[in-house]
């Protein structure tokens, strides 16, 4: 039976969103527009048509769900800040107005009694720096920390807490590779570019929040899969191997001062065509924890394409797999898998899910949604968290994606992640079954029986 107090008294329960899936006032007060605001114009490229509209309202509700985290027994509120709300062009002139809505948010964690976590980067990059080469743009390095440095001087007096960068690889992969995500750029050059200044931003971001608060807590959050082949020959064990260095090592190991994983992919050496003197100085920054974001198992086999990777994915809708609403493979006990991996590395202080969630149909009946399969998908995934604290690897917080249904990037509103059921037509917001499991997992320790056995279902 899972209880809170076997995580100890300093791990960090919290909930997480971010700014695009979550605020909508998109032309609001002065800010400017972001890749995605360009790139959700049109209707054709997001599922079912949707348009984002206010999304999850969190810009007009932001004091209603951060209530609704406390109500729900967490102490941290991560959110992300929307950098063209702040610097509409990117650089520049700075929007007041954006400061003063990050500014009521972060105090109203604090009045709730909440610690605030703030993400300074959820990809949503200003669309007038996309213009100018976005991450391909070596300035950007100068653009990212003029950033940084307005956040932590009108934040940092109440923040201590900070992610540096989300998900290098989703947004780089997926926005400068593959195209099917904004700013819908292709191509490895253009990858292995922005990739590589992504990282250098990452590091020296770190070091411009160490400079000004030499005590802050500082990271990163960078997905993650647990990798295995199809089959136990050699061709597709390196193909799961070239895989796992991607997902798992490319983002990671430049930062810890271990460089790209070229032992495994010597094609990737290709990315020191993009190198200036010093960098392999300037991508390494210590850390004080990784934040770990794992949602899928991937099974990989040898493929002629892509090229550099030569690996491709089995898709889960063709073999034996627990899916998900957006057909991607749920392995909970992966996560043991990659938080021993990640726990060998003697260069990570700490250990964050930073996220963890699953998306399910859920239907709203008599103002209850009972989504069960949700709270014992995060039942599984906790019980691998406190396997891991038993041995010895330094996780020392659990993050829920997410607290309400948003709006989930290109496959618009269908994918529901939240423990808080959304009602985008009106924006009510309705606690879910997994939402009452938690509430009920994280009250007094006296309180405390969550448990598939002991829990009453509330609806």
């Amino acid at each position: 039976m899972l209880k809170r107090k076997q995580f100890g008294e300093d791990f960090k329960w919290g909930v997480t969103i971010s700014a695009f899936q979550n605020e909508g006032a998109a032309h609001a007060d002065n800010k400017g527009p972001s890749i995605w605001d360009t790139f959700t114009t049109d209707r054709e490229k997001i599922k079912n048509g949707d348009q984002i509209g206010e999304a999850a309202s969190f810009y007009k509700n932001y004091k209603e769900d951060i209530a609704l985290t406390k109500e729900l027994g967490f102490d941290t509120f991560r959110f992300s800040i929307s950098w063209p709300r702040l610097l509409p062009n990117g650089v520049g002139e700075i929007n007041h107005k954006g400061i003063e809505f990050y500014n009521n948010v972060i105090n109203t964690c604090l009045a709730e009694g909440l610690t605030p976590f703030v993400t300074l980067y959820h990809w949503d990059l200003p669309q007038a720096l996309e213009n100018k080469g976005g991450w391909t743009n070596r300035d950007i390095l100068e653009w990212f920390s003029n950033y940084v440095e307005t956040c932590v001087c009108y934040f940092g007096d109440r923040v201590t807490n900070w992610v540096v960068m989300n998900e290098p690889m989703t947004f780089i992969g997926l926005g400068y590779f593959m195209g099917y995500h904004a700013p819908e750029r292709k191509g490895v050059n253009t990858f292995l570019r922005a990739a590589h200044h992504a990282i250098l931003c990452m590091a020296e971001g770190g070091r411009i929040l160490r400079r000004h608060q030499p005590e802050a807590h500082i990271g990163v959050a960078l997905s993650c899969s647990y990798v295995k082949p199809i089959h136990k020959t050699s061709k597709h064990i390196r193909a799961a191997r070239r895989t796992e260095a991607m997902l798992n090592r490319f983002f990671l190991e430049p930062l810890l001062g271990l460089g790209y994983p070229t032992d495994v992919m010597p094609a990737l050496k290709m990315i020191h065509a993009h190198f200036k003197p010093g960098d392999r100085q300037r991508m390494v920054f210590d850390f004080n924890f990784i934040g770990l974001q794992y949602y899928f198992r991937v099974v990989a086999k040898y493929s002629l394409f892509p090229p550099v990777l030569f690996a491709e994915e089995v898709h889960p809708t063709k073999r034996k797999a627990n899916l998900n609403s957006m057909n991607l493979d749920t392995y909970p006990r992966g996560l043991g898998k990659l938080l021993k991996f990640y726990g060998s590395y003697p260069q990570i202080k700490s250990i964050l899910l930073s996220e963890s969630g699953v998306c399910y149909p859920d239907f709203l009946v008599a103002n209850r949604v009972h989504d069960a399969r949700r709270a014992n998908y995060h039942q599984h995934m906790l019980k691998q968290v406190k396997k891991a604290r038993r041995q010895g690897i330094p996780v020392q917080g659990y993050f829920v994606w997410t607290l309400v249904d948003n709006f989930e990037w290109r496959e618009g509103f269908e994918p529901r992640f939240g423990l808080v059921y959304t009602e985008f037509k009106t924006q009510e917001r309705t606690i879910k079954y997994s939402g009452k499991w938690f509430q009920q997992f994280l009250s007094l320790p006296s309180q405390n029986t969550a448990d598939n056995k002991h829990i009453n279902d509330p609806a």
